[in-house]
């Protein structure tokens, strides 16, 4: 029997791939990603390649994407359907991880705006959201800030990587759910401040656990987060330092904020704090959110007691 040929009914292909048949229904009436024939009695028959499909898209949905998202990526990659890797073989997973990076790179620094959506729609449809965006992407925002930095790229280079990049996570960051039981947050850089990836990276993450996040990116004038605050109410702020130059600041304003709103907590990230002496930082350590999703999780749940 040919792949192609209808061979599961649609009760069979629920049992077998662990999803309800209504569910089954509602993506292809939506997305019309499969075309399932239908026998005498006019019953949809799935074929071999409808599971794969489907093995596929239930795939990427329990690794964080949206059902929209997962159908959109296989239609603007469909070659990713036969990449489906071993997810036994981690150490090849990681290696793969790295050169897609590395390759990454290379497209941003020439320019190649073809290239770079080809080889990240590639990494999405390897690896979970979280893996591409905090992992991947946020190695790579790294080096790209560290060449800035040390003059081995222009600023023209770190912009186009920067808007590139800002483009794509924004595409996902407002697919996400809210969960209107967690409290709000305000995610904003600090003053001076108008390197905003590392922040929408970790918008990201609190997107993912649920969080409303009301993101306003590079530094605002100088009063108006106290505006938004008392029309925002929110529980949290966060707020992000890359450049040294700009941490004094940050310190003061956090300094400012924690005086007038007592029940406010602050969490303060990026590299800039990673580059001055402990006795400095030693004051605002406990806003201090870490390096990784792991750091930032513990910090969270020493908060608000999450899981």
């Amino acid at each position: 029997m040919s792949i192609q040929e209808g061979k599961y009914n649609i009760k069979a292909v629920s049992k077998m791939l662990g999803i309800q048949a209504g569910t089954l229904r509602a993506w292809e009436r939506r997305y019309n990603m499969i075309a399932p024939v239908r026998n005498e009695s006019g019953h949809r028959l799935y074929s071999e390649n409808h599971i794969k499909i489907l093995k596929w898209l239930i795939h990427k949905v329990n690794k964080g994407f949206t059902i929209s998202q997962a159908v959109n990526l296989l239609e603007t990659n469909p070659l990713s359907l036969n990449e489906q890797t071993d997810l036994k073989i981690k150490s090849a997973e990681q290696d793969h991880s790295l050169d897609l990076m590395d390759e990454l790179l290379q497209s941003l620094l020439t320019f190649d705006e073809n290239s770079a959506h080809e080889l990240l729609n590639r990494a999405f449809s390897l690896y979970s959201v979280d893996k591409v965006v905090i992992e991947i992407l946020g190695t790579l925002l790294v080096k790209i800030g560290d060449m800035w930095e040390i003059g081995k790229i222009t600023s023209a280079h770190e912009h186009f990587a920067s808007s590139f990049l800002r483009s794509r996570i924004g595409m996902i960051l407002h697919t996400l759910p809210v969960d209107g039981l967690l409290p709000k947050v305000i995610a904003v850089c600090g003053p001076d401040e108008t390197h905003e990836l590392g922040l929408l990276i970790f918008t990201l993450f609190l997107r993912r656990k649920g969080f409303e996040v009301i993101y306003l990116g590079a530094s605002i004038a100088e009063g108006d987060i106290d505006i938004v605050i008392e029309e925002v109410k929110p529980e949290f702020l966060f707020l992000s330092c890359t450049l040294v130059k700009n941490v004094k600041k940050t310190f003061e304003l956090v300094d400012h904020l924690s005086s007038k709103y007592e029940r406010l907590k602050i969490g303060l990230g990026g590299k800039g704090f990673s580059k001055i002496s402990e006795e400095t930082l030693f004051p605002y350590q406990a806003h201090i959110l870490g390096g990784n999703k792991e750091q930032w999780g513990n910090w969270l749940k020493g908060k608000i007691g999450m899981e």
